[in-house]
């Protein structure tokens, strides 16, 4: 497998604060501005295609199983 595919935090603003919070989220652009999100351009990383999941975010429980695939 290769760390082929760009992926990035996806960010949601938070209510009270205003303030771009973490979403739990790493996912595609496209996903992340599909769903509303923002994207996080510092959060850059790749990895491989297999991880991405239908709705075009990354599988985390893969990224706890090989943490060192992910590339930043």
């Amino acid at each position: 497998m290769t760390n082929d595919t760009a992926v990035f935090d996806a960010l949601r603003l938070d209510p009270n604060s205003g303030l771009a919070e973490w979403a739990g989220r790493l996912g595609t652009r496209d996903a992340i501005r599909r769903d509303g999100l923002e994207i996080d351009a510092a959060s850059l990383s790749f990895c491989p295609h297999e991880w991405i999941d239908p709705a075009g975010y990354v599988d985390l429980q893969l990224v706890r199983q090989f943490p060192r695939m992910l590339a930043v």
